[in-house]
């Protein structure tokens, strides 16, 4: 399912298998020698990657830096626009800055500020360069969603 999600990118993380560990329904990746001394009744260890949730994969913000370090679908939008995804919105064609692969419809999209940091990720609503106007990357996950829970 990670290598799956990655894949969704267009790029690759070479990740050992034998070092990711899973409890329950989320996955860590582990160093060595980690791995060799972890009990099974851990709570939390390593690098948290993500989870699953009805057969689906939730990346955590680790696994999406991760994937933001590689040469992977990127797009990276103006100040306006970084407040505006971190608050849960959709991004529209005129605040974004510049895009770094796909850029077609149904493709997934890290979304980063202008000084590289993952904000999220999206996926693509329209062909980027083909839109006139309105959303062209649907907010999938941001960095605001913690923030928004906890308010509940």
């Amino acid at each position: 399912m990670i290598e799956d999600f990655i894949s969704r990118f267009e790029t690759r993380i070479r990740l050992n298998r034998n070092l990711i560990v899973r409890k329950q329904n989320r996955y860590f990746l582990l160093n060595e020698k980690l791995r060799r001394s972890i009990s099974k009744e851990f709570f939390c260890a390593g690098t948290y990657l993500g989870k699953t949730k009805r057969g689906k994969f939730f990346p955590s913000f680790n696994l999406l830096r991760m994937i933001a370090d590689k040469k992977a679908n990127k797009t990276i939008v103006d100040k306006k626009t970084e407040w505006l995804f971190s608050c849960g919105r959709d991004i529209f064609k005129q605040g974004i800055i510049r895009v770094m692969g796909s850029k077609r419809k149904g493709d997934y999209t890290l979304v980063l500020n202008q000084h590289g940091e993952c904000l999220g990720f999206g996926k693509i609503t329209r062909h980027i360069d083909k839109a006139k106007d309105g959303a062209v990357i649907k907010n999938v996950s941001d960095i605001g969603d913690f923030l928004r829970r906890e308010k509940q």
